[in-house]
């Protein structure tokens, strides 16, 4: 061992050497090392809290999966602010010497950081009154998708297609967005339907009936309604409405279903949908007299 400690004193004093100095806290390479593995520890033992309160103890109580998720996220975030400002203490680091840190990041926000504080309250928003929660089918402009994460800048969405798409918070506070699961999964679908003037519209009623009641994904309860919309140019206009709850995180397919079996019944029985067609007259000119 006595060969080995004029390396340990060197080593010593190189992790004891001042750096820079924060308010009356010298700054070592100990110090820094130190605050990074602390930190490290936080953000595990922080991670760790958010799971054991949101997939163990909130789980086994039934709360939904919206409502895990945002107190999971809140009671981490919270440690982490908790246990830096610890850490830092621990370190020797009095947290009046951010009052200058502090001001400058007031004036960054100022002039550059407007948009991320914005994301950031937006965030909280969300996770207080939970408009949208994880799960929840929405559409916001041209994005539809499953929520499967709202962090406190960025909420992420998975399309059908299998594509995450990471939106800014703000956009949820401002922008108009659906959610087709904000208090019931159960949804309505309104499909268009025009036939010939020829067909019977008595027949057109059942048929569509007939076409609900085939399709699994159809409830039968609220049961499914046909109206008789209006006498069009070209089509007498039925509208078919039916209510889903499985399909309604693929909207499109279920639309697509219904379509393919309307059309396949429909030409079982010989009902026509029409195109829109339009009758030209031709007049002769009449030869100019002299």
């Amino acid at each position: 061992m006595e060969h080995l400690r004029p390396a340990i004193e060197t080593l010593t004093r190189l992790l004891g050497y001042p750096i820079f100095s924060l308010g009356q806290a010298q700054i070592t390479l100990w110090t820094i090392l130190y605050l990074l593995a602390l930190t490290v520890a936080l953000f595990f033992v922080a991670g760790r809290l958010k799971t054991l309160l949101a997939d163990r103890i909130l789980a086994r109580r039934q709360v939904e999966i919206g409502v895990r998720e945002a107190i999971g996220k809140l009671a981490r975030y919270a440690a982490l602010v908790v246990g830096f400002m610890i850490i830092l203490q621990s370190a020797g680091i009095d947290l009046t010497g951010f009052a200058v840190l502090a001001g400058a990041l007031g004036v960054g926000i100022g002039f550059g950081l407007q948009n991320v504080v914005s994301n950031f309250v937006s965030g909280l928003v969300i996770l207080f009154e939970r408009p949208i929660k994880v799960g929840d089918r929405i559409e916001i402009g041209e994005i539809a998708g499953n929520v499967t994460d709202i962090s406190i800048r960025a909420t992420t969405v998975i399309t059908n297609d299998n594509i995450s798409i990471i939106v800014p918070n703000g956009r949820f506070i401002s922008d108009q967005v659906i959610n087709w699961s904000y208090n019931d999964p159960t949804v309505r679908f309104r499909i268009p339907v025009g036939v010939s003037y020829d067909a019977d519209p008595e027949q057109v009623r059942r048929l569509l009936l007939e076409v609900a009641a085939e399709n699994p994904a159809t409830l039968k309860e609220p049961a499914p309604a046909v109206t008789f919309e209006e006498f069009g140019e070209s089509s007498l206009n039925f509208v078919l409405r039916v209510w889903t709850r499985e399909l309604s995180a693929r909207p499109g397919r279920f639309r697509s279903d219904i379509n393919f079996a309307i059309h396949r019944k429909f030409r079982e029985h010989g009902i026509e949908v029409p195109f829109p067609q339009r009758v030209v007259h031709m007049r002769r000119a009449e030869p100019a007299s002299d």
